[in-house]
């Protein structure tokens, strides 16, 4: 126990000396996240990538490992496999989500990476090949069990991702987990693994010190991704070397905070034709905002969730069937009231007047469209090029007026600007309903919608079309700005109002 308790202590006072020195140097390099998408919480710019703390501090103390004999490193050696699933493919993980945060990569390149250190997890050995319920007995997954493996390390990582969106929630969510695993290592004897999740506990205690609300800091991609692969590698050795009868279901209750966000995030998405990787509003955290709790006080009762949902991975453990079951009924009675007070089952239904097959439909037709626009907007010539584009969008995004505002430096020491506007004719003389985005900075530009048929709000379909379109446009201005600025003489008058 003494060796546990010095590994948390080492990896918990590395995180937090390390904390300060990455919050400095991502200050220092820019990298930090401005807050600009609607979907975001803060609005002042916050520095990331604390996964670096919470991965450095993990790893110190397995080093000992390598240096120091003991009962612990000989399981270590005598596991070569599974060491090698946790430690070799963590540090791809998180070099994937550093990447991701430094430079930015699209969904397939972060899947492929994914997708290939799970599949060499399963080649070391950790597998889920058949998955035992309470009365049902044993289903062995056969051919299906490199899938159901791959899925659960893949969505794991991506759920983590997912429900990091308040401070300290990722943090606090992981911890939960990780005690929770702690535990039942310890009931197994299995010194190994109560090792590493000693490690990561203090490593992600640590960071929390920082990124609780107000966060000063966030983890980044790097840091939600690794806790997300480190939780889902460790639960599948747990439940590997598990007696009970319901060996699986012991991680899953455990992690169900991140599980159930991330399925009802498809589901939703499904049904209402976004794409699966389209940010939102409407994962668990943003429903209890909206019901007008503090982020603090949202993250708090997250917690007691989590707190609630490990009690019962516990109990499970050391429960027989009956009880397994009636413990597993509880959940899910908790998880039904859940949802239906924070409103999911009303997200799902129609506004009058339409279908869900309808706004599917227009979705779809809406995202083909972005696309289009999208390929367009990068091989543009010139700003009018742009200008064009989004206003060919502005009947499907059903807008009444568009107003798009550039500015660049054409030469040192010049500055060349241009407003284009467009207008419905006959257009509704409603209070008017306007989003506005910024195209990377005040500085460079911004493009502005309103829509004056009566509504309230702004749908939020069109409002992750807009984001889109901005992220496009973003990149296209800055592309036109760098090649006016080497070379002047292409910088041609434009127009302004349309």
């Amino acid at each position: 126990m003494l060796t546990f308790l010095i590994a948390f202590l080492v990896s918990l006072g590395l995180s937090t000396a390390l904390v300060p020195v990455v919050k400095a140097m991502a200050r220092r390099l820019g990298l930090v996240d401005h807050g600009r998408s609607s979907r975001k919480i803060h609005a002042a710019p916050i520095p990331r990538l604390g996964g670096i703390a919470i991965a450095a501090a993990f790893y110190a103390p397995l080093v000992g490992l390598f240096f120091h004999a003991n009962e612990i490193s000989q399981r270590f050696y005598a596991h070569k496999a599974q060491a090698l699933a946790l430690v070799l493919g963590g540090l791809v993980i998180f070099g994937l989500g550093l990447v991701d945060d430094l430079r930015g990569l699209g969904a397939k390149a972060k899947f492929a990476v994914q997708f290939a250190v799970a599949l060499a997890c399963w080649h070391w050995g950790l597998r889920i090949e058949e998955v035992a319920l309470p009365f049902a007995g044993t289903l062995r997954l056969g051919p299906l069990a490199p899938a159901v493996t791959l899925l659960w390390i893949v969505g794991l990582v991506n759920a983590f991702n997912l429900i990091d969106g308040l401070d300290g929630l990722a943090g606090g969510v992981a911890f939960f987990g990780i005690v929770t695993t702690f535990a039942m290592s310890l009931f197994r004897s299995d010194l190994l693994m109560s090792l590493y999740m000693a490690s990561l506990g203090g490593a992600v205690l640590g960071f929390l010190i920082f990124n609780f609300n107000p966060a000063s800091i966030f983890m980044g991609d790097c840091g939600s991704m690794f806790l997300g692969y480190a939780l889902a590698v460790t639960s599948l050795q747990t439940s590997q070397k598990s007696s009970t009868t319901v060996a699986l279901l012991v991680p899953v209750i455990a992690l169900g905070l991140p599980i159930m966000d991330t399925m009802l995030a498809m589901i939703r998405r499904f049904l209402r034709g976004r794409s699966m990787f389209s940010a939102d509003r409407e994962h668990i955290h943003h429903r209890l905002l909206a019901l007008g709790y503090t982020q603090r006080r949202a993250v708090l009762m997250l917690y007691g969730l989590c707190l609630f949902l490990g009690a019962v991975a516990l109990a499970l453990t050391f429960s027989s069937g009956m009880q397994s079951a009636l413990l597993l009924v509880a959940v899910g009675a908790v998880c039904a009231v859940l949802i239906r007070k924070l409103g999911y089952l009303n997200g799902i239904r129609p506004p009058p007047g339409a279908t869900l097959t309808e706004i599917r439909e227009r979705n779809l037709s809406l995202r083909a469209a972005v696309r289009e626009a999208g390929e367009r907007i990068r091989q543009a010539e010139g700003r009018e090029e742009l200008w064009e584009t989004l206003e060919e969008l502005a009947p499907l995004l059903g807008a009444q007026e568009l107003r798009l505002e550039l500015r660049s430096h054409a030469a040192p020491g010049s500055r060349q600007a241009a407003l284009f506007t467009w207008q419905l004719d006959e257009s509704p003389l409603a209070a008017p309903v306007e989003v506005r985005l910024p195209l990377g900075s005040e500085q460079a530009g911004s493009l502005a919608v309103s829509w004056r048929n009566g509504r309230g709000e702004v749908d939020r379909d069109q409002e992750i079309a807009l984001e889109l379109l901005a992220e496009h446009l973003t990149s296209a201005v800055d592309r036109l700005a760098r090649r006016a600025t080497a070379d002047p003489g292409v910088v041609r008058p434009l127009r302004t109002g349309r």
